[in-house]
């Protein structure tokens, strides 16, 4: 079975270029599609982060990888097979993301620290449940905080 989804919306304010790292505080606006009624978002605003989903739509669709590899080919990292990694590399090319909600004017959603570039189609957002967070304690290996070091950091 495959499912079909189609976008609800677009970033269409906000970073430009496709890079790995310095992505805090960039602005963006998500701006959904004209079809769905206003109070579509009622009540969102009383929330602080949202959780969307995104496709790396810039990426190309050969540029998958099923394989281990070592993230950012370094090689100081171990090789983690593709569902160990959050890239453009995955079957699917999806993403999500948990961005700060600043402001909903109209079916325009101004947010910031989305790690999606000007252009990328958005396939669901909702708000973000502190409640539906991870249960217990949360424990990944050293590499990846090593590697997003300058992930958050403000653009250069």
């Amino acid at each position: 079975m495959t499912l079909e989804i189609k976008p609800i919306g677009e970033v269409v304010a906000g970073r430009t270029d496709v890079a790995d790292d310095y992505w805090g505080g960039v602005e963006s606006v998500i701006q959904l599609d004209a079809e769905f009624p206003f109070d579509a978002v009622q009540g969102l605003e009383e929330f602080s982060h949202l959780v969307v989903v995104w496709h790396f739509d810039q990426a190309s669709p050969n540029d998958i990888e099923y394989h281990a590899r070592s993230p950012r080919g370094n090689t100081r990292w171990p090789a983690t097979g593709t569902f160990a990694h959050r890239n453009h590399r995955r079957p699917n090319q999806l993403a999500q993301s948990f961005p700060r909600l600043l402001k909903v004017e109209g079916l325009s959603l101004r947010v910031t620290d989305l790690d999606a570039v000007v252009g990328t189609k958005i396939y669901d957002l909702s708000p973000y449940f502190a409640e539906m967070g991870p249960r217990g304690a949360v424990h990944e290996p050293a590499w990846p905080g090593e590697m997003l070091t300058d992930y958050w950091a403000r653009p250069v």
